[in-house]
């Protein structure tokens, strides 16, 4: 492949592709539809070093996100400098000028465009009529000069780098391709187990800190008979676990009013729990992030009294202050917030309980950091994702006085983090000499005691076992031990397949 004027020029039988997914599970799963969009159309993948044309798709949720991509930019055109740089997600959705700009970028796509991202990058006659008829565009492309609802400076821009970008509130598109997670075996190659099936994208919510609606537009949800679909299809491939997961999973099916639910109510997310334990023979089904609202009485049960349904609830908290709640924008107060947590608690005992916690929030006063170290300490977590607060432009956080010192939110994270591990090896103890189920990943790892391969309980634990099984089986294990942050066991009943 050669280039002139940032268009693609063909000479092999074979155009390669890379893709490098950065942030949460709805930007890999992204990336993993366009992969397939790729291989439609004839590509080949390739390592980031050689391929024709490198996709990096983005995320903006912290300034640390943006840093990563630009410093991807400079590695790739560093390391494979004939290569196409084409840049999609949610930092080219927000910033497309700003990425536009970079040294190396052939072409900026957001969000807006994602789902035609292929037919983009490969149009060659498109890019060249582009190129010619000096940003003047077609309808679907939004040239530099046009961008909608970018203040004049930006539309006076020129950038002689082709972007899309588009009102991502008119986005109506969800792209969902499973996503896999790998584990690496003794033998060097890949084990792709645990599938993770965006069922959601968007957000209808506006914490005050939070990037994700400008970037991902209103809540969609993937219709009930594709979800079941691609359930069906990923249990005929074998696969014996599958994570749901969205932006906002919790609202799934509240733009869906005219279809028809498994229950023939209105779609809930429960009826889409129900309906995929009802009509396909998945084994284990794992739910990611729901918001704390969103677990209702009725999910809670359901979650609980089935036995196909893992053992595992994921609730942003964000802060255990009232007042920085409510500073957030955030729908919930703390007492509601312990409520669910006991709740959820009280009806399974054993369940993983993790939380996404945020430090330095704007006007965070230390009274208000002691307030949610307190609740945090109170409650029964198994684990914490801890952030450091990070101002994304356009938000109304970004704006409030008070702005915490960096030195001083990162310094909370650490006590944050600290916390969160003694809560994490309290739980792990408790479970020694108990029995769980777990999934075999393949892995495996040699030390003074042997020879041991991973699994991940249903209860979201890492534990290793005696001996080198075979990945992507169900066994039920005994656990002996905690070691270097993980549990260590062995089979029940001489190593029987649940």
């Amino acid at each position: 492949m050669s280039a002139r004027n940032g268009c693609l020029r063909y000479h092999t039988s074979v155009t390669t592709y890379h893709i490098e997914n950065f942030g949460c599970r709805a930007t890999q799963a992204d990336g993993a539809e366009l992969a397939l969009q790729f291989k439609a159309r004839g590509l080949a993948p390739a390592t980031a070093t050689e391929a024709d044309i490198v996709l990096l798709n983005t995320c903006t949720v912290t300034s640390s996100a943006d840093r990563d991509a630009r410093a991807a930019i400079r590695r790739v055109q560093r390391e494979n400098p004939l290569a196409k740089i084409v840049v999609t997600g949610c930092y080219a959705q927000r910033a497309p000028l700003e990425i536009a700009a970079l040294p190396g970028v052939s072409a900026v796509i957001g969000n807006s465009h994602k789902h035609q991202l292929a037919d983009l990058v490969l149009g060659e006659s498109a890019w060249e009529r582009i190129l010619e008829q000096d940003f003047l565009g077609d309808g679907s492309f939004f040239p530099i000069s046009r961008l909608a609802g970018k203040p004049a400076k930006a539309q006076e821009a020129k950038v002689a780098t082709p972007v899309w970008v588009s009102d991502i509130f008119a986005h109506t598109e969800l792209l969902a391709a499973p996503v896999f997670d790998s584990a690496q075996t003794a033998g060097s190659r890949e084990e792709r187990i645990r599938p993770n099936l965006k069922v959601q994208d968007g957000c209808d919510n506006r914490c005050s800190f939070c990037v994700i609606p400008s970037v991902r537009g209103h809540s969609r949800s993937l219709p009930f008979a594709k979800v079941i679909d691609q359930m069906n299809t990923l249990v005929a491939a074998g696969y014996r676990e599958v994570v749901v997961s969205g932006i906002n999973l919790g609202r799934w099916g509240r733009d869906l009013e005219e279809e028809k639910a498994y229950d023939d109510g209105l779609p809930t997310f429960e009826s889409l729990l129900r309906a995929i334990l009802a009509q396909t023979n998945l084994e284990k089904l794992r739910i990611s992030s729901v918001e704390p609202m969103d677990w209702t009485d009725e999910l809670i049960s359901l979650v609980a009294d089935s036995p196909r349904i893992a053992k595992h609830a994921h609730v942003p908290l964000q802060s255990g202050s009232d007042a920085v709640l409510r500073r957030m924008h955030r729908k919930y107060r703390p007492w509601h917030y312990r409520q669910k947590i006991e709740q959820i608690h009280s009806a399974m005992p054993a369940a993983a309980i993790g939380a996404d916690v945020m430090t330095g929030f704007p006007g965070e006063s230390e009274a208000e950091f002691e307030s949610t170290c307190s609740f945090i300490e109170d409650l029964p977590f198994t684990y914490l994702h801890v952030f450091t607060y990070s101002a994304r432009p356009g938000t109304r956080a970004a704006a409030m006085p008070h702005q915490v010192p960096v030195h001083v939110a990162r310094e909370r994270n650490k006590i944050l983090s600290r916390l969160a591990e003694k809560k994490k090896q309290a739980f792990m103890r408790s479970l020694i000499g108990k029995k769980l189920q777990a999934i075999t990943l393949g892995a495996t790892r040699r030390s003074s005691g042997g020879l041991f391969s991973e699994a991940l309980t249903d209860n979201y634990q890492k534990l290793y076992l005696h001996g080198e099984l075979t990945p992507n089986r169900w066994i039920a294990a005994h656990v002996e031990g905690v070691e270097d942050g993980a549990m260590v066991g062995r089979l029940d009943n001489q190593g029987a397949t649940l």
